[in-house]
């Protein structure tokens, strides 16, 4: 599961187990995957911890969170974690004669912030520097970290005390673009969300340009946290996938702006080209003459545009075609595109607005009870100047439905089963 911060990975998580346990359980919860099945009855289990070194994600927590009174919506993700389920599936055809074939099935959730680590493997300290400085030129909220930056004398030497004043400026300067901002292009992922345990000193590095000593230790530094990266990350969990699960948040991104809506697009498309789409001939070549096997080949990516609840069914298209045009690319893998709501929280309705009919959507509103929501109409491309001149789009922080039957009966969703029946269309 990768994706921008706050893309909904942790709701997506809770509702794909509360519904595929559902559905195993007799309940209809997930039609599309029913109509794949053709008939055919899973039976679906929580797997056994095991021996994993990583932690597992915290389904029971968070069912109790929608099931509490009032209900609340699952924490957000603050560390890698493991969802793994064991599925029984009867096989198709005259194969139904035969034992039913057990798979297990394993999602990954980690932090969004760590996605846009990945870009960094493959960018060197001064193109990376480069890159950063520009995109922050025209920040407000970035003019301390600017004006320390520009104040260093060229060459500056080699010194701890400024590369942690540097660090220490650069990182609240994230924190507030994240927060006040709502910006998602923000490097490195764990300036924002520390990895667990006590942090090493190359941690303290900040984008700089130029020559000289203290351009030198910056740049050792960076080197540690990319390689660490790797080996903590990218190695061992991204190494073994075959498939992928893209999420972003288009309609926050559109509502906060046409700043906003370009960061998330550059962010967006920088995660989705760091990551290994393929195996190269090279990569089998040097993994066999080392005796190792070759890496395992992303075979299928679903893309998700989240909240699809937060606009009218007759919307959700366009939505859907916004997210393949930031994302589309040219790849021999299987993809799909999807306009997602994995808890939904609202229900379709017309409002009269202007003196005339409109699709809106109706849910309970922090603070003000049921209210109807018309944000305006969705792009089906990037939105062009006419677009950013309208200020109707907003989003209003609908609530979650109280689900104490989830456990039982699943939850409500929007294109979860489609996305399910995509993802395990060759196993099933």
């Amino acid at each position: 599961m990768t994706g921008l911060a706050r893309a909904g990975k942790t709701a997506f998580l809770t509702s794909l187990a509360a519904n595929l346990l559902a559905m195993g359980a007799g309940q209809p919860t997930l039609p599309a995957l029913a109509a794949r099945l053709g008939g055919r009855r899973l039976s679906v289990s929580l797997a056994e911890t095991g021996a994993s070194a990583i932690p597992r994600f915290d389904y029971g927590a968070h069912l109790d969170a929608l099931a509490a009174e009032p209900a609340a919506w699952p924490a957000r993700t603050g560390a890698v974690s493991l969802l793994a389920l064991d599925l029984s599936v009867p096989r198709a055809g005259l194969a139904g004669q035969f034992p039913a074939r057990r798979l297990r099935l394993e999602f990954l959730d980690y932090p969004g912030e760590w996605l846009l680590d990945l870009p960094l493997l493959r960018t060197s300290f001064s193109d990376w520097s480069e890159s950063a400085l520009r995109r922050l030129e025209n920040q407000p909220l970035a003019q301390d970290f600017l004006a320390f930056s520009m104040a260093l004398p060229s060459g500056a030497r080699r010194d701890e005390a400024l590369a942690a004043t540097g660090h220490r400026l650069y990182r609240s300067m994230l924190h507030r673009l994240r927060d006040e901002a709502g910006l998602a292009y923000l490097q490195p992922g764990r300036f924002l969300m520390p990895a667990p345990g006590p942090e090493p000193p190359w941690v303290q590095f900040f984008p700089l340009r130029g020559t000289g000593g203290l351009v030198g230790l910056l740049e050792e530094r960076y080197s540690a946290y990319a390689n660490a990266a790797r080996q903590d990350l990218v190695s061992p969990l991204f190494g073994k996938l075959d498939r992928l699960v893209i999420m972003a948040d288009l309609l926050t991104a559109l509502a906060s702006g046409h700043d906003g809506f370009a960061d998330t697009q550059a962010a967006l498309s920088a995660a989705a080209g760091a990551l290994r789409w393929q195996s190269s001939w090279m990569e089998s070549v040097t993994a066999l003459l080392s005796l190792r096997w070759p890496p395992p080949v992303i075979r299928r990516v679903a893309y998700a545009a989240t909240k699809a609840d937060h606009v009218a069914a007759r919307q959700r298209g366009n939505l859907r075609n916004l997210m393949k045009v930031l994302t589309g690319r040219e790849t021999e893998m299987a993809s799909d595109y999807f306009a997602l709501a994995s808890i939904r929280c609202t229900e379709d309705a017309i409002w009269q607005l202007g003196g005339r009919s409109v699709s809106a959507v109706r849910g309970r509103v922090a603070g003000q009870g049921v209210a109807l929501s018309y944000p305006g109409e969705v792009p089906d491309q990037p939105p062009d100047n006419a677009f950013w001149s309208h200020t109707f789009f907003a989003l209003p922080e609908f609530e979650p439905t109280r689900l104490p039957d989830a456990r039982r009966v699943g939850m409500p969703q929007i294109e979860l089963d489609a996305l399910l029946a995509f993802l395990l269309d060759d196993v099933l």
